[in-house]
């Protein structure tokens, strides 16, 4: 984007509000055009500065954050909402995106990753940040408890491949890159998974890969 993307902050800890805001805008490509401390202060700062963006902390007092962004993006133009969280548990997270989060992000992405991931989401991309990813990965079951999941099992083998390299946050062209293909292919290849899988967007498709329903 031209522009710096614009963005409102929601979080109840102010050293976090103040922690992003510092990190966010000393890139130059970002502004914080407000905090707020919980969801209902978050929707009232989203109604007043029409951000680009809004970086959700889903647990919350008196209005949380999956609430927050459901009544956010039920406003006409919604800007783009992306969770942050401890991730303690992927429910929550699950819960947010059926809210219509864009992605999440762990409160602890370090600041080189952060601005790009916000730019990145600002624009239309489903972001989850590495280590999100990886805590997800940390938390699946030991292997012999695991039950494989039929639809996933079921896949074409190509589409196997693409999937697991999603769960890594490979992005369309680094997936091409690994598997020989085009990029268009692989474009293809996720728009079947997300069908087939029952996803609505990259975000949801990863978290289907890495804690299969």
């Amino acid at each position: 984007m031209s522009e710096p993307v614009r963005v409102v902050v929601v979080d109840d800890e102010p050293m976090v509000c103040d922690f992003l805001r510092v990190i966010l805008t000393s890139s130059g490509q970002v502004t914080v055009d407000a905090v707020a401390h919980d969801g209902a202060e978050g929707l009232a700062a989203t109604q007043q500065h029409r951000p680009d963006l809004v970086l959700m902390d889903l647990r919350m007092p008196h209005v949380d954050g999956i609430t927050a962004t459901a009544r956010i993006r039920a406003l006409p133009d919604p800007p783009v909402v992306v969770a942050m969280t401890t991730l303690d548990t992927d429910q929550h997270v699950r819960d947010a995106l059926d809210a219509g989060a864009s992605g999440f992000l762990l409160k602890t992405t370090p600041p080189n990753q952060l601005v790009p991931l916000v730019v990145a989401a600002a624009t239309g991309a489903s972001v989850l940040s590495e280590q999100a990813l990886q805590r997800l990965r940390d938390q699946r079951p030991a292997e012999p408890e695991r039950v494989p999941d039929p639809e996933i099992q079921a896949l074409p083998e190509r589409e196997r491949q693409v999937l697991a390299l999603v769960a890594e946050g490979l992005s369309n062209a680094d997936i091409a890159a690994r598997l020989y293909l085009s990029e268009g292919t692989v474009k293809g290849h996720v728009s079947r998974l997300m069908t087939a899988l029952g996803c609505e967007n990259r975000t949801q498709l990863a978290l289907r890969a890495v804690r299969p329903t």
